[in-house]
């Protein structure tokens, strides 16, 4: 794979990244802050709608680097709620799939 193709196991790793930084809780890591703050959850549901909006606003301005970016930020802070409710890509999977 050349550098400027895309990992398509990408979205596998983040996830499996918050799920070890939800285990060994580093003290440096922003993921692990999510896990420990007792504001985590709160703060992890006002990103979603802070990155929701963003997203949305750099689509009207048809700025296809920035709905990229934001919505890396987006889909960042979504694998971070699956992996606080337990929950992981193969939910998410199934729940494509059925509605396929």
């Amino acid at each position: 794979m050349s550098s400027d193709t895309p990992n398509e196991n990408v979205i596998e790793e983040v996830f499996a990244v918050i799920e070890d930084r939800k285990e060994t809780l580093p003290a440096d890591s922003y993921t692990a802050s999510l896990f420990t703050h007792e504001k985590g959850e709160n703060r992890v549901l006002e990103k979603l709608g802070e990155e929701t909006t963003e997203v949305i606003l750099a689509a009207k301005d048809e700025n296809r680097e920035e709905i990229a970016a934001e919505s890396a930020d987006l889909l960042y802070h979504l694998l971070v709620l699956f992996s606080m409710k337990g929950m992981d890509l193969d939910d998410l999977r199934a729940e494509l799939e059925e509605r396929r």
